[in-house]
Parts: structure tokens; sequence; C-alpha cells
């Protein structure tokens, strides 16, 4: 699985496989791109549940429980993008 590359007359000579490399740049691709958007949903859901608790301060126990909520399954995406990752790695 190791690829190793010199740069030999300004030239770059690449060994070993080239579809392991690759393979190895679709998972982290897979799980980055993955990870973007549901990076950016927790914090969404983060700033939310803050201005709600500020407004309705009584209304914390629930919020939190329905926040951590939104928690899990937005971060369940990123769980589902690494499996894809490692389905393109091991089967593709």
């Amino acid at each position: 699985m190791a690829v190793a590359s010199t740069l030999a007359n300004g030239m770059l000579q690449v060994e070993g496989n080239v579809e392991d490399a690759a393979k190895v740049l679709a998972l982290g691709l897979a799980t980055g791109f993955g990870a973007i958007g549901p990076g950016a949903g927790v914090g969404y859901l983060m700033g939310k549940t803050v201005e709600a608790v500020a407004r309705q301060p009584e209304l914390r126990g629930e919020i939190l429980s329905l926040m951590f909520l939104g928690l899990a399954l937005t971060e369940a995406i990123v769980f589902y993008a690494l499996l894809m990752g490692f389905v393109a790695f091991f089967i593709g």
C-alpha cells in the first residue's frame, strides 16, 4: 500500500500502487467533505440553543433535550460519510 515519490531530474516519479493512493485520498476527501455540513450545523444549533435559553430560561431542560437530539442526528451524518469512505476504500 506504500506509495513513494522521488524528484529526479525535475520529474516526479511515483513508485507503488497508485490505485491504493487514490483510495486513501477518496477516504480522506469523503470524510472531510462529509464533516463540513454537520460542523456548520452543530455551530448553528448551539447558537440557536443559547438564544432560546436566553429568551425563555424556564424551558431550559426541554430546549437542551431537543438540542441533544438534534446534535446526535447531525453528527450521525459524519459517521455516514466515514462509512461511505470506508466502502470506497475497501470495496471500490
